[in-house]
């Protein structure tokens, strides 16, 4: 398994500045890539938060099987976590977002009106890279206020939302500074939350895989015609169902793994959860 570490500067800065920021916060909106839930729970955020209420959201909750979505809550419930399973670009979803940060709220805002006072909630929002936050941010104000896009690292900064009763800020995905767990980042790998540009995308491949072999074992066969075999084999009767050899025949594993991570990513392999409990 390729060894996989990523915690670029400006991530240093952004977790100063959402340690700054989160006295000002009642409480966060944790964004969670429902594909690989648990590895999208970064510790070191988890000590910022100094016992502030947390709404966990499974995001992302189409790519995987309802049946799986179903699990999931249940663990983070089991767990005694606030959770809820959405689709970041569904308004509806946004609607059960909104409700369920007042109801989470609901004995503070009372308390408030009591004494004659519209309490304005401030929650942080705030994840890993590439979680769809901006999308749940969007989705919540009912219209494009947040950066979005398919890459880790689209938002940059701090920027905070007005809603009504609310202020959103929308904060950069941030990793933790190391991976003790290297099942977690290959997943972080798999989905996209890592920057490919930094990660041995061959090797990669061939981890995925294995991995996908175990998982989902018919997965690459109805998708490119393969036979089972060992991952290397595998990897390379996908190169030559789909075109990609050099000259002189060779294998090209760049064009294959960059299809392969692309065919997942974009929902072309079917509904595929990595996983289902914590590893």
């Amino acid at each position: 398994m390729q060894p996989i570490q990523w915690f670029p500067g400006h991530m240093t800065k952004a977790l100063r500045m959402m340690e700054e920021n989160i006295k000002l916060c009642d409480g966060i909106i944790y964004v969670l890539d429902a594909r690989a839930p648990f590895a999208c729970i970064n510790f070191k955020l988890n000590q910022l938060f100094n016992n502030k209420p947390v709404l966990y959201l499974l995001n992302k909750i189409d790519m995987i099987e309802e049946r799986d979505a179903d699990k999931l809550r249940s663990v983070f419930i089991s767990d005694g976590k606030r959770v809820l399973t959405t689709v970041g670009t569904s308004q509806k979803d946004g609607k059960a977002v909104y409700k369920s940060i007042i109801d989470m709220f609901k004995d503070k805002i009372e308390a408030k009106a009591a004494k004659g006072i519209k309490k304005t909630l401030r929650v942080m929002v705030c994840g890993i890279p590439n979680t769809g936050k901006s999308s749940v941010i969007n989705s919540l104000s009912g219209k494009k206020q947040a950066a979005t896009g398919d890459k880790a690292g689209v938002t940059k900064g701090k920027q905070w939302i007005k809603l009504e009763n609310i202020e959103l800020l929308d904060t950069p995905g941030t990793m933790p500074p190391s991976f003790e767990n290297q099942t977690y980042a290959h997943h972080l790998a798999y989905i996209g939350a890592i920057n490919d540009d930094i990660l041995d995308k061959e090797s990669l491949c061939l981890d995925f895989i294995e991995e996908l072999s175990t998982l989902y074992p018919e997965v690459l066969t109805q998708k490119y015609g393969v036979e089972n075999g060992t991952p290397i084999e595998v990897y390379e009767n996908i190169c030559k169902k789909r075109g990609f050899l050099m000259r002189g025949g060779e294998y090209d594993y760049s064009r294959c793994a960059k299809a392969v991570f692309d065919d997942f990513r974009k929902q072309r392999l079917g509904r595929i959860c990595l996983e289902k409990e914590k590893i």
